[in-house]
């Protein structure tokens, strides 16, 4: 049913509950997990033109190898990954990617670092959700709404 699952990390430990999730329908379905990073050059628009673009340009990047190669380290053995540091606005780049001809499922996680971003500029994943031409399955990441509930041992899903 799905030979090529999309799961985009911002480098959160959060987003490893999705991963989990992730990870199972690779293993069942003998997938492959293409992990993607987004660089969102845009917040960086702002800044004096003297100031080092190719310095925070590298940081950046480097931040985002560091989030995919999280992901081949934690992926079981025998679930291949590929990973890619891409750049542009974080939910375009992933509706981008999420297209039959890339990927089957797109797996991410209900939030991650977004903080006041994602209160003044929207969900990168409910615009994921509304937009992808492929199923997204979202994880709540959010490990303290998870265990208020009484009993609740499993990140809660829902497909769309």
């Amino acid at each position: 049913m799905y030979d090529c699952i999309l799961v985009p990390t911002d480098g959160s430990p959060e987003v490893e509950r999705a991963l989990e999730y992730a990870f199972e329908l690779a293993e069942t379905h003998d997938a492959t997990i293409r992990a993607i990073y987004v660089v969102n050059a845009a917040g960086y628009g702002g800044l004096p033109m003297e100031t080092a673009w190719e310095g925070i340009s590298d940081a950046l990047r480097a931040e985002g190898r560091a989030a995919v190669d999280r992901v081949e380290d934690l992926a079981p053995e025998g679930v291949r990954v590929e990973t890619a540091v891409l750049e542009g606005s974080p939910s375009r780049v992933i509706i981008d990617e999420a297209t039959p001809d890339v990927c089957d499922l797109v797996v991410m996680g209900t939030h991650g670092r977004g903080g006041i971003d994602r209160l003044l500029l929207g969900s990168v994943t409910e615009r994921v959700v509304r937009s992808a031409c492929v199923p997204v399955l979202t994880v709540n990441v959010n490990p303290k709404s998870v265990d208020e509930r009484e009993g609740a041992d499993q990140p809660q899903v829902a497909v769309e």
